[in-house]
């Protein structure tokens, strides 16, 4: 491994460990923009396995456990393809819920929206 990933890795991890972690301990200052993407995914999905719970709130601290755990993961160096494969696939719902940059209009650029 290249001293570049020994660096580069634990400091792209520390965003989503930090990001985990306050998810777990206080899901709920979160449920609020969660819930845009936490109610159709417990009505469409929920009911057709037992796996995933229906609460937005136990759907926000699930979501930051398997960000917390595949960043420790992902910082120590362990199974580093399926820790990044997990990351990517919670900054889907975390991104639709609380980075929604599609929607803030550009006050840079008068005239043109973010939907153009």
């Amino acid at each position: 491994m290249t001293v570049l990933r020994r660096v580069a890795r634990p400091l792209l991890a520390s965003m989503f460990v930090s990001g985990g972690y306050s998810a777990v301990r206080d899901p709920a200052r979160l449920v609020p923009a969660a819930e845009s993407v936490t109610d159709p995914v417990s009505t469409r999905i929920a009911p057709r396995t037992s796996l995933l719970p229906e609460d937005p709130e136990r759907l926000v601290r699930l979501n930051g456990a398997v960000q917390l755990g595949a960043g420790v993961l992902l910082a120590l160096g362990r199974a580093p393809r399926p820790a990044s494969a997990a990351l990517a696939a919670t900054l889907v719902p975390t991104t639709l819920a609380a980075h929604r940059f599609w929607t803030i209009e550009d006050a840079c650029r008068p005239g043109v929206s973010a939907a153009a």
